[in-house]
């Protein structure tokens, strides 16, 4: 277990004049593609005109040799002013109430995040970063609607130990009288880890192969109408994307493991540049779980998140959203125990398997009506859903199979859509509105009146199970708070009761 650490300012304010500064080199591991950028273009073009003697002296790319030293050597001054006023103008401050970050030389910017909105924080380690040891925070905060802001680079150890600290406070706990600014980072254990085979495999079987396929077969089509092999060229720019959609799958869920601590759940993962997020109990608004067709013989799932205030970057939000990157269906259920510890039924993983695997009416799921066939041949009697106690389950897909889980109290809104087929044969899609993610909860096709029925059953269990359902404070160890207590049923991951999901497993 970690011992308490002193981190300045993290439970008492800092005064107007207490700030801190990043690593001295930061700005060169957040700068260094330029450096080097450069640096390519310029070896390139010495080399291609290479060095020679004219008139007696050393020239070099056509100049003499002096003046290409000072060019180069002002280049070198002009990156160390920028890269020392980049870290000199970078600043950060924390205080009981708000996170705050100044950078900029030029164009100022100050960031400031409250602490009680802060979601997660996640430690980041680019490949260079690595290198100097250093580790760059990135911020969710509420309703930030992308990451609220980045804190590069710390040292690793005060990066951790920072982030122990903030978090503590977002959840609540109250500071020690005696030694404000002591926290202990949690611990965390373990629950499961993927070995690099089974990352390889989803990989290899996973979308961008079935993309693969379909261009080869296009252009080996194309060559045999045509007659033209150099039609294979055309391949080459799709090899290349294809190739770069291997390695970024692989490398981003590459030593993927899933902890649990008293800040919630963490995940580790990244080859070149290493993750550990934190997903807090009580973030969690959705969960999808998705069985893509050539996943089948092997049992492998994937298993994605709706988190509030996640954020909208484009560059990490796929890999930010994963739980499970290809599990079974046991480690399904593992991970899933840990989000969403009371399904609401007696018999979890009978009516999950259902709802991953099944069709029909299966475990009291209601289906599409048998006039859904005009729309819907191959999947109607797959769209389906079933309220349990906790949280509406949303079945569809054929090829693709998905199962969609929102608790009730996440629900947002609802509504019914329906186009002029539809109308005409009596049908309706039911659409659950979740926060901003990969998940969107939808049941496809159902009847009129079952959907209308649905509507205002969904609506009425909402408001109830918002009404009774309270904050987390999660490392408080208050009574229905999350991991650090039994969660509203005591059946949290870490509370004394043990989760339903392994009940039932531990009485088969």
């Amino acid at each position: 277990m970690s011992a308490p650490v002193q981190v300045p300012g993290s439970f008492r304010t800092d005064g107007p004049d207490d700030w801190h500064r990043v690593h001295p080199v930061s700005p060169l591991v957040r700068g260094w593609v330029a450096v080097a950028a450069i640096i390519v273009v310029f070896g390139r073009t010495s080399l291609e005109n290479g060095a020679s003697y004219r008139s007696g002296s050393l020239e070099f790319n056509g100049a003499p040799v002096g003046v290409v030293a000072a060019v180069v050597s002002a280049a070198v001054v002009v990156f160390g002013v920028v890269f020392f006023l980049s870290w000199r103008f970078t600043r950060y401050q924390v205080t009981d109430d708000h996170v705050h970050v100044n950078s900029g030389v030029i164009f100022r910017q100050q960031r400031r995040a409250r602490i009680d909105r802060v979601q997660a924080i996640d430690v980041v380690q680019p490949l260079v970063a690595r290198a100097f040891g250093l580790a760059e925070l990135r911020f969710d905060v509420a309703d930030s609607g992308k990451s609220a802001m980045k804190l590069s680079f710390l040292k690793l150890d005060e990066a951790k130990r920072l982030r122990a600290a903030i978090l503590a406070r977002a959840a609540g706990v109250a500071a020690d009288p005696a030694a404000p600014g002591v926290v202990a980072e949690a611990p965390e254990r373990q629950v499961l880890a993927l070995a690099p085979a089974r990352i390889l495999g989803a990989t290899l079987l996973g979308p961008t192969t079935v993309v693969a396929v379909i261009v080869l077969a296009f252009c080996l089509a194309l060559v045999a109408v045509t007659g033209e092999p150099a039609t294979l060229v055309t391949l080459v720019p799709a090899i290349i994307g294809v190739g770069a959609g291997y390695w970024r799958s692989f490398t981003n869920d590459f030593n993927f493991r899933v902890a649990l601590s008293a800040d919630g759940v963490r995940l580790h993962y990244g080859m070149l540049e290493t993750r550990a997020q934190t997903i807090p109990p009580g973030r969690v608004q959705a969960v999808g779980i998705s069985q893509g067709l050539l996943w089948r013989a092997c049992g492998w799932y994937r298993v994605h998140l709706n988190v509030a205030g996640l954020g909208d970057d484009r560059r990490d939000h796929e890999s930010r959203t994963v739980l499970l990157p290809a599990g079974t269906l046991p480690e399904v259920m593992t991970v899933l125990a840990l989000v969403f510890p009371d399904p609401g039924v007696a018999n979890p993983l009978d009516v999950l398997a259902a709802g991953i695997r099944g069709k029909g009416g299966a475990q009291g799921f209601v289906h599409s009506p048998r006039r859904a066939f005009w729309l819907d041949p191959l999947a109607w009697r797959r769209n389906a859903y079933r309220a349990t106690g906790t949280a509406l389950l949303c079945r569809r897909g054929v090829l693709t199979r998905r199962l969609e889980v929102v608790p009730h109290e996440r629900t947002q809104s609802l509504s019914l859509e329906q186009g002029p087929l539809m109308r005409a044969l009596g049908l309706v899609d039911f659409a659950l509105h979740s926060t901003r993610g990969p998940v969107t909860p939808v049941v496809r096709h159902m009847a009129l009146p079952a959907g209308r029925a649905l509507f205002d059953e969904q609506a009425a269990r909402a408001a109830t199970a918002r009404r009774i359902h309270r904050p987390e404070r999660w490392m408080t160890g208050a009574p229905g708070n999350g991991p650090a207590g039994n969660g509203p049923t005591g059946s949290g991951p870490t509370g004394s009761g043990p989760s339903k999901y392994l009940e039932e497993e531990h009485g088969r």
